[in-house]
């Protein structure tokens, strides 16, 4: 289990589960009572850890989203709370869930522990959204609040490699996520609007750009030994089973992550 099989391993759970918070039914009724839609509490939420900076360099780190998608939830978050605000509600958000739903995991410190360590080994180079998560302060100590808050982490590293990875096959994020497994449906989710590109022609290069994540993605797990990337799969595996659904699925607009950059554009 060499450190790129742990990242390939590792995605699914990792894309799940360090998104999980953000479709919990409980998260997205705060967004209600800040006066918030689903919509701007995600794009601010996930964004605002850069700060009150312009509509279109939110959208260059999102990378994914179309950009007058990601406008139209900056702006109007904007009009009711600093970006920055809204950042720090949406990880106590993932605190909370993660006290609900990794609380309870009977290996959740050892889960910590490992993680924690990848996410600090994890070059933040040409990775500005991970990077700003990673400084902001974890305003819960709870080891499931802690747990959350690292595979949130991984997954933004995660998806935030996967962006360079597109970048650097020569495909635009629209053609990323066309070529992937929700085609044009995953465009419309994500505020793109037609005509679309074809498929055939991008199909060799998303395999090269998935093989490319891995390989950024896999630096980090290099800070774990053999036997710890094998132990880490498998605690991943078991926390993902006590998980509860979060029994509701929410559209675009009024929340729901297409995956995040994660099922919809990260293989």
């Amino acid at each position: 289990m060499t450190p790129e099989q742990t990242a390939q391993a590792s995605r699914d759970v990792v894309l799940e589960l360090g998104g999980a918070y953000a479709e919990c039914p409980r998260t997205l009724r705060r967004a209600r009572q800040l006066g918030l839609s689903g919509w701007a509490f995600y794009v601010a939420g996930r964004g605002g850890a850069l700060g009150d900076v312009r509509p279109d360099t939110v959208a260059a780190a999102l990378g994914f989203i179309a950009p007058e998608a990601v406008a139209d939830g900056w702006d109007g978050a904007r009009r009711v709370l600093p970006p920055a605000e809204v950042a720090a509600v949406h990880l106590a958000e993932c605190c909370r869930w993660g006290v609900e739903q990794l609380g309870r995991f009977p290996r959740v410190e050892r889960l910590v522990e490992l993680t924690q360590r990848v996410v600090l080994a994890a070059d933040a180079s040409a990775l500005p959204l991970f990077a700003a998560w990673r400084a902001m302060p974890v305003p819960d100590d709870h080891p499931g609040a802690q747990a959350a808050v690292l595979l949130h982490l991984l997954r933004e590293h995660r998806g935030g490699a996967h962006l360079l990875a597109v970048r650097a096959s020569g495909m635009s994020p629209l053609e990323a996520i066309i070529s992937g497994p929700e085609g044009e449906a995953g465009a419309v989710a994500w505020g793109w609007q037609p005509p679309y590109p074809g498929v055939g022609p991008l199909l060799r290069r998303r395999v090269w750009a998935e093989a490319v994540t891995d390989r950024i993605a896999s630096s980090a797990y290099a800070a774990l030994t053999l036997e710890e990337r094998i132990e880490l799969l498998g605690l991943l595996d078991s926390a993902r089973k006590g998980v509860r659904p979060a029994g509701s699925e929410p559209n675009r607009r009024s929340g729901r992550e297409p995956g995040d950059d994660a099922h919809a554009v990260l293989d």
